[in-house]
């Protein structure tokens, strides 16, 4: 119903109430309990009435009395720009003291991961998936210690995410300076692999589903990942969610790494493209014609990651532990591996021109720092201030990974990554990075290490430097919430976020990307060929993988035998037997071969040093021509409880070579399988289909295989249409293929394209934009502006 302000409505006893005739603006209760604010030719409003949040008026328009002073402050005033409102409440916070400074510590805190598996917002549901460096509940943190940013991870339904935000929204509301919640998430667009979960046009689904990363680089086609960001940002916005800690455009430079799955591949001109395609996507609005409106109410900012380039990790081992912490350049290719952030997603396109948040990665770049030092790059004042900063005019926020300033205690535990400042106390990391030019520290849930960071500041720099300091990290944080609109309106039309959330419009989009990332590398006789509706139907044979196990308890042996693909995708278009003798021809799902991460304790318990290959090839590898030196090793630096000051581990590791070494795949069984019914099938066809997450060593596989198809995070409905030619296939490689495991050992990790490709049966070439269709070779204009790219 509509509503008449009220002198209780108003805070502000020494603003006039204006006649009904002079007001811009009209007050409604909506239907979802909160007020709505719409005005002429100005900024609607919603707020609650719990919040103890009223109205203030000023020439007629309404604005929300955030800090409940009674007095329409500058930050207040929706008619100002961004810079100058964000620039008065970090001004107001630093005059208010210690209680402003700890608000602003406050901002500074990146929650840890946090589920919502409930609308009610308390310390129980906001419980932390993964633990924090202090113990602290997510709810803990914002209550107790000011936080304002959530790192949300699973969401029950689109239901349960928008009363969760509102919630959450009118708790904030009533607190300090009403600062809203800026709440973020990883990616969580990827294709399902579970069969019951299948795309039906027309139909909603709980979101859309879209290819990996790599799949959408496997397009080609910035537009359709530009689309993509699109659409997931209105999606986001739905479920309350305005930042994206995405887009992962590190330069997948080396194919052993455990992460180049969420990368867009090692084509550096296609993955400049990409990045910048999706951050526009990301963080402009559009109108009903496409136009470009820059920042509004379907914008989320994006937090790109990871500066400047997690690619080329030392033998392909990642930094989330100490065994994986160095980044190394054997071959001088330090600028080639920041493009994508240089030339991507700081230029971009549209109308906001640039990224607004940017996260470094945990890894130390050896020997990039002219000063010599070596620490993780969320440490380092020439990644950030003098290379990302001033170099390159970057002014938005950096915000640290996930508890880089946590202690570690061993090279293989996944705990704090603080990598080359061991030696210091929580607190002086913080410092170490605020002075580098960070302003957010993920993971971390409490302010007291912020404070005591603040308090070192004004020991070492003065009272004068600390407060600036501290306010200009505060400027750049209120400005990523001003932008999306979160001051005015934090909160979500439930129905709207249902509607919105997984609608056919969107399952839609999704599903065609998925099927245009489908990449064909092999199809020998064109077994795959155009669908015949009116053919008699094929039979198929499809391949399982068999797995017992026994119960430690009661010893009693359990078999499972599972499909390697999806049998009621395929029954769409096939009859599926078990029996070889009667199909007349074959489907093998089979993932990239996985070998660890680099480094074994079984290794270390025997006398060695701890490191061993990743290999590509799912039979055994050993290290013959690996480096007998690595590039990169520890001085032997000692690692402090910040708590008993204590050194609990010294890591003596000078040389982290595996030469010599050997490793086999932990799924080396699926490719026993692939044997078995290669012989099983006899003369007649066999596919492999291969759900990749990095470059494979095909010469095991592919002299088995009549066709191959891969895919990048898809769904086995996506690649069965592929299959069975009712999509012909368009995508291309976007990371190379090797020929063998010696080409790999002799690439440079920070060098993209490097390696000798693998060449099939048929003479193809499994390089870079490499992909066939049903007429053959693709040899398109995405090959020719991509092909030759490195």
């Amino acid at each position: 119903m509509s509503l008449l302000l009220t002198a209780a409505m108003v805070a502000s006893a020494t603003t006039p109430i204006l006649a009904e005739e002079e007001k811009k603006y009209e007050v409604t209760e909506t239907e979802w309990g909160y007020y709505l604010v719409t005005q002429d030719s100005g900024e609607t409003l919603i707020y609650s009435p719990n919040s103890g949040v009223t109205l203030l008026e000023d020439d007629g328009y309404a604005f929300k009395d955030l800090n409940q002073n009674g007095v329409l402050d500058t930050y207040e005033d929706w008619r100002l720009d961004t810079e100058t409102r964000a620039t008065a409440l970090a001004e107001m916070m630093v005059a208010d003291g210690r209680d402003g400074i700890e608000s602003i510590a406050g901002l500074m805190l990146y929650s840890a991961h946090t589920a919502v598996s409930s609308e009610t917002v308390s310390g129980t549901e906001l419980d932390s998936r993964s633990g924090t460096q202090d113990g602290t509940t997510t709810m803990d943190a914002i209550m107790t210690n000011k936080l304002r940013h959530v790192l949300v991870t699973t969401v029950a339904s689109a239901e349960i995410a928008a009363k969760w935000n509102n919630n959450l929204q009118e708790i904030v509301e009533g607190m300090e300076y009403g600062i809203p919640c800026n709440n973020s998430s990883d990616p969580r667009h990827e294709a399902s692999t579970d069969s019951s979960v299948q795309y039906v046009a027309g139909e909603s689904g709980d979101i859309s589903q879209w290819p990996g990363t790599l799949g959408l680089a496997a397009t080609y086609d910035p537009e359709l990942v530009q689309e993509f960001g699109n659409i997931v940002a209105i999606e986001y916005r739905a479920l309350g969610i305005t930042t994206a800690l995405s887009p992962q455009i590190d330069l997948a430079s080396e194919p052993r790494w455990s992460r180049v799955s969420g990368t867009f591949g090692e084509n550096t001109a296609l993955t400049i493209d990409l990045s910048r395609a999706i951050v526009d996507g990301y963080q402009s609005t559009y109108d009903e014609d496409g136009n470009d409106l820059g920042w509004g109410d379907e914008s989320i900012n994006a937090m790109i990651k990871h500066w400047p380039s997690g690619g080329p990790e030392e033998g392909g081992r990642d930094a989330h532990y100490g065994y994986g912490k160095y980044a190394v350049y054997p071959g001088n290719n330090f600028d080639k591996q920041i493009l994508n952030f240089t030339e991507g997603a700081l230029n971009l396109d549209g109308a906001t021109e640039m990224t607004s948040a940017v996260m470094p990665y945990y890894t130390i770049s050896y020997n990039q720092d002219p000063s010599g030092d070596n620490v993780g790059n969320g440490f380092s004042n020439y990644m950030i201030n003098e290379l990302l900063r001033t170099e390159y005019e970057f002014d938005g926020v950096v915000c640290t990974d996930w508890m880089i300033t946590a202690d570690a205690s061993s090279d293989s535990v996944f705990e704090g990554k603080c990598w080359g400042v061991e030696d210091l106390t929580i607190a002086e990391r913080i410092y170490t990075c605020l002075m580098a030019g960070v302003d957010q520290f993920g993971g971390n849930n409490t302010i007291e290490p912020v404070m005591e960071a603040y308090d070192i500041m004004v020991e070492l720099q003065g009272q004068e430097f600390a407060d600036s300091r501290f306010a200009e990290s505060t400027v750049r944080l209120l400005t990523n919430i001003f932008n999306v609109g979160l001051f005015e309106n934090p909160y979500l039309d439930v129905d709207e976020s249902v509607a919105t959330v997984g609608n056919a419009e969107f399952m839609e989009a999704g599903y065609e990307a998925q099927l245009k990332s489908v990449v064909m590398l092999k199809n020998s006789n064109n077994v795959i060929s155009a669908y015949d509706e009116t053919a008699e139907k094929l039979t198929v044979y499809v391949a399982c993988y068999t797995e017992t196990t026994t119960d430690a308890t009661t010893l009693v042996t359990t078999t499972t035998t599972t499909p390697s693909v999806s049998v009621e995708v395929l029954s769409q278009y096939y009859n599926v037997t078990t029996n070889p003798e009667e199909a007349d021809f074959a489907i093998i799902g089979m993932e990239s071969p996985s070998t660890g991460s680099g480094y074994s304790t079984e290794d270390l318990e025997a006398g060695g040093n701890g490191y061993v290959p990743i290999s590509l090839q799912y039979r055994e590898y050993t290290a013959d021509t690996a480096r007998e030196t690595s590039i990169a090793s520890d001085p032997g630096a000692e690692f402090i409880d910040s708590d008993t000051g204590e050194i609990v581990y010294t890591d003596e590791v000078e040389n982290r070579s595996y030469q010599s070494k050997s490793v086999t795949a932990s799924n080396e069984y699926m490719l026993d399988v692939l044997e078995e019914t290669r012989e099983a099938m006899g003369d007649k066809p066999v596919i492999v289909y291969m759900r990749q997450t990095k470059a494979t060593v095909w010469s095991e596989v592919e002299p088995l295989a009549d066709a191959i198809i891969v895919g990048y995070s898809i769904s086995d409905q996506a690649a069965a249409e592929i299959i069975a030619g009712v999509t012909e296939p368009s995508g291309l490689l976007p990371i190379q293929q090797p020929a063998n495991m010696e080409t790999v050992e002799a690439q440079d990790e920070d060098v993209p394209m490097d390696m000798e490709c693998y060449v099939d049966a048929d003479g193809n070439t499994y390089d870079v934009a490499f992909g066939l269709n049903w007429s053959g070779v693709i040899d398109d204009e995405r090959v020719a502006t991509y092909g030759s790219e490195a």
